[in-house]
């Protein structure tokens, strides 16, 4: 037999099987970016919520490699708590089995043959490109295409395996598979981690089974470790992010294990004991599509009431303490870059976190023009190193995220998230240009007036109210605080003219020392622009 002749169409049809899947997957998920942001939102810590998210992100996507990486990313950030990820692991189980009956409709609706619906739909979506003029359309056009591709992908696959159906040793590879059940799983396993998808794997199946190769018994074991093999590429995506990620990723490596044990003991009973000669009849794609369906809802009910069990399971075997530099490292998974909406909320909660940083700095600097303490000093010099380095590695991933396919209204977002990055950098600077104020009067022995210490206590409370409203405005999209800044900000520049005013009055007066004066001017400035990049946030927000 020429195995050559065999093995590059089938590779063939698994690559346009796969870029089938990816860019219909895009485009479904570019039509639908601001309706997925929503469900984001609407995830709540009901479990079940988080199911159904899980179920609905990942049938858009069609991917629950995909899913997994964005929850890993998503506990990463703070978006997500455990409880929520362990919801959403569980949906995207179920939502992958989407792509599996799309493949086996060739049997169940025959008018779906891929000789027929294949080049229609291409031809379809190629018109559609051609003539369509916006966004929309592109999107709707790549849904097209990427469908007719998929069905070409699976058609060459099964016709290029169908001569192996004559090799005995091919034939007799699936029943050893069968009869072994270890085996049958670790194949699955194995062949899904190194594609990095369980939907191109159980298309693969299906491609044999639809050339009469696989029997039963031996395709029930493959579909359970295809669900072992799809947590690679979360437990990958884990590494070097925060011990709750790593958590999340052991979290769905966990629940497919225990439920590939429990099915894999239902399995051997039935084909080993009750019913050996069930599974050595060969097996259809419906029936993939319906095995895969089954196994994967069923485990979600088995588990979903042991799920806070399967969460602190995951934890104690999670080793090892955060390290201490963990704040300043970026929390950004540019897998998940593959779904822009996603990608967008994801930024949004690590400048948010970045936003908290620069806080604590402001609260700092309330204190430290005052007391001089050489620790608080410190805090805001290395805090103003930690706000460098996320700024640096949002904006490299923004930059990233711009260069995508991304529609109209994401463009903007991008371009205001780079805005307000620059913004809350800039409070940053304007802390630590604080703290080296308060050092020079420490170094020099010069003190503030009665009269002046309250007043710059006043202009420092007003404009840290500020930036603490538009933080706020920022991570919530709230408009009602973004008012409250615009707000404080017109306080801030009444109260600098005044206070300006008033110590230069007190200068030409001789009642305040000059070294301190000059520390009060420049405190002042600094101040008011803290004030005025706050308003630059809050504005941000408005315009979004």
């Amino acid at each position: 037999m020429d195995y050559i002749s065999i093995i590059i169409p089938f590779i063939g049809g698994l690559g346009m099987f796969i870029y089938g899947m990816q860019i219909m997957a895009q485009g479904l998920e570019n039509a639908a970016g601001s309706k997925m942001k929503s469900l984001l939102e609407a995830l709540t810590r009901n479990k079940f919520m988080g199911v159904m998210l899980g179920a609905i992100i990942t049938a858009v996507i069609q991917s629950s490699s995909a899913t997994s990486v964005m929850v890993v990313g998503f506990v990463n950030a703070g978006i997500m708590n455990l409880s929520q990820a362990m919801g959403v692991i569980m949906g995207a189980n179920i939502g992958t089995t989407v792509t599996g009956w799309l493949v086996s409709a060739v049997e169940w609706a025959k008018f779906l043959s891929p000789a027929n619906l294949a080049p229609i739909a291409i031809m379809a979506g190629v018109i559609v490109m051609l003539t369509g003029t916006r966004r929309s359309t592109k999107d709707v056009s790549s849904i097209i295409i990427g469908f007719g591709l998929l069905f070409v992908g699976i058609t060459t696959m099964s016709t290029a395996v169908a001569p192996l159906r004559e090799s005995e040793a091919f034939c007799s590879l699936f029943v050893v598979l069968g009869k072994n059940p270890i085996l049958g799983i670790v194949a699955g396993a194995v062949v899904t981690a190194v594609i990095q998808s369980s939907s191109a794997s159980v298309g693969i199946l299906q491609s044999l089974a639809a050339a009469g190769l696989v029997p039963f018994n031996a395709a029930i074991y493959i579909i359970m470790g295809q669900n072992i093999g799809t947590c690679v590429t979360a437990i990958m995506s884990g590494i070097g992010a925060k011990k709750t990620a790593k958590t999340a990723a052991r979290m769905h490596l966990l629940f497919n294990v225990i439920g590939t044990v429990v099915f894999s003991v239902v399995a051997i009973l039935l084909f080993s004991v009750l019913f050996p000669d069930a599974g050595e009849g060969s097996i259809t794609q419906t029936q993939i599509s319906a095995v895969h369906t089954v196994f994967n809802i069923g485990t979600t009910v088995l588990l979903f009431p042991f799920s806070n069990l399967i969460i602190k399971l995951a934890e104690k075997l999670q080793k090892g303490e955060e390290t201490e530099n963990e704040e300043s490292k970026v929390l950004l998974d540019e897998r998940m870059l593959e779904t822009p909406g996603i990608a967008l909320e994801s930024v949004v909660s690590e400048i948010s976190r970045m936003g908290r940083v620069v806080e604590r700095s402001i609260e700092k600097a309330r204190t430290v023009l005052f007391t001089r303490d050489e620790r608080l000093i410190a805090d805001i010099r290395d805090e103003e190193e930690t706000v460098d380095h996320l700024c640096s590695g949002i904006t490299e991933y923004l930059v990233k995220l711009s260069a995508l396919a991304l529609n109209e209204r994401e463009h903007k977002h991008v371009a205001s998230l780079l805005q307000t990055l620059s913004d809350m950098e800039r409070i940053s600077d304007y802390c630590e240009n604080i703290s080296e104020y308060a050092q020079t009067m420490s170094e020099r022995g010069a003190e503030f007036s009665e009269v002046g210490k309250k007043q710059l206590e006043e202009m420092i409370s007003v404009c840290a109210d500020s930036y603490c409203h538009a933080v706020a405005a920022f991570a919530g999209n709230d408009r009602a605080e973004a008012l409250k800044v615009i707000e404080k900000e017109s306080q801030a520049d009444d109260l600098e003219i005044r206070l300006r005013s008033e110590h230069m009055m007190r200068l030409a007066a001789n009642q305040c020392d000059t070294d301190a004066g000059i520390v009060f001017l420049d405190a002042l400035v600094g101040l008011e622009r803290i004030s005025d990049h706050s308003r630059n946030i809050a504005e941000e927000v408005l315009a979004i």
